[in-house]
């Protein structure tokens, strides 16, 4: 089930609802959660289950379900199991044939979006980078080329290192929202260019605090001559196999691989 994000006031009703009426909480941080239960006067045994434990504490969590006890699990802000703790207790407690029901509520990357100001239906979720520099870079030369908004998760301390990379490996001019203590009383939602972020982050200490959403608007895709492509097309086919015919018209024009094999296959079906 869904956690505050930041404010406490971020809980849904449903979820209160599930709190008080759980035998025990399965928590990421017992301190955390203990933290809420008690703003909202809830009382309930709490269980440990974090990214050191979680394989141990399956068995305790599916000893208490078959002991006929209910059973929530929450992580420290959001939902669990995505970029937190929780998949693998999830995945063992449906395995063992009982029912996982999702608790929706407030989401950091979800409500980073809406306060950008980006208009377009896609995005991919990446969530948190490598922290190691070179599988970092490696990982955002897989994305350079993607069209659509790239959302990250970030953690204060790497935050200046994954916006030199991200600018390394994507430009400069690529517009980025930086979402930092979204719901929180210092929350902060900036926009500026790959090439300012760095310099906009340092130039006050106190943006360096807190848990970040960036995201980056995705690569420009020129619109595709497809009367060029139509004619590259018909002179290759007319000499070449048709994967082959494909492979060259991409380098040669430019164009997407699967759009062009797909008209290449048009053009064979016209032909034929």
């Amino acid at each position: 089930m869904a956690t505050p994000i930041g404010n406490l006031r971020d809980i849904g009703l449903r979820a209160l609802d599930v709190l008080k009426s759980v035998d025990a909480v399965a928590a990421e941080d017992t301190r955390v959660t203990g933290r809420l239960l008690s703003h909202y006067g809830i009382a309930k045994r709490l269980i440990a289950v974090h990214e050191h434990n979680e394989k141990r504490a399956v068995k305790q969590v599916l000893a208490l379900l078959g002991a006929g006890k209910s059973l929530a699990l929450t992580c420290d802000a959001g939902t669990p199991a995505i970029s937190d703790p929780g998949a693998l207790l999830v995945a063992a407690v449906r395995e063992a044939g009982y029912a996982v029901t999702p608790v929706p509520g407030a989401n950091a990357a979800i409500a980073a979006l809406s306060a950008a100001g980006l208009a377009t239906p896609h995005f991919l979720f990446y969530g948190f980078l490598p922290a190691r520099a070179a599988e970092r870079r490696r990982e955002l030369e897989r994305l350079v080329a993607l069209p659509y908004p790239l959302v990250f998760y970030e953690a204060p301390h790497r935050v200046v290192e994954s916006l030199a990379d991200l600018r390394e490996a994507l430009g400069e001019e690529r517009r980025v929202v930086i979402a930092r203590e979204l719901t929180k009383l210092f929350e902060t939602v900036a926009s500026c260019r790959l090439g300012e972020a760095v310099e906009w982050l340092e130039e006050d200490a106190d943006r360096l605090r807190g848990e970040f959403v960036l995201i980056v608007e995705g690569a420009q895709t020129p619109a595709p001559d497809l009367d060029r492509a139509r004619r590259t097309l018909e002179t290759l086919l007319a000499e070449l196999p048709l994967s082959r015919a494909v492979d060259l018209a991409v380098k040669l024009t430019g164009g997407r691989k699967n759009e062009l094999y797909k008209l290449a296959l048009d053009l064979k079906k016209r032909d034929s």
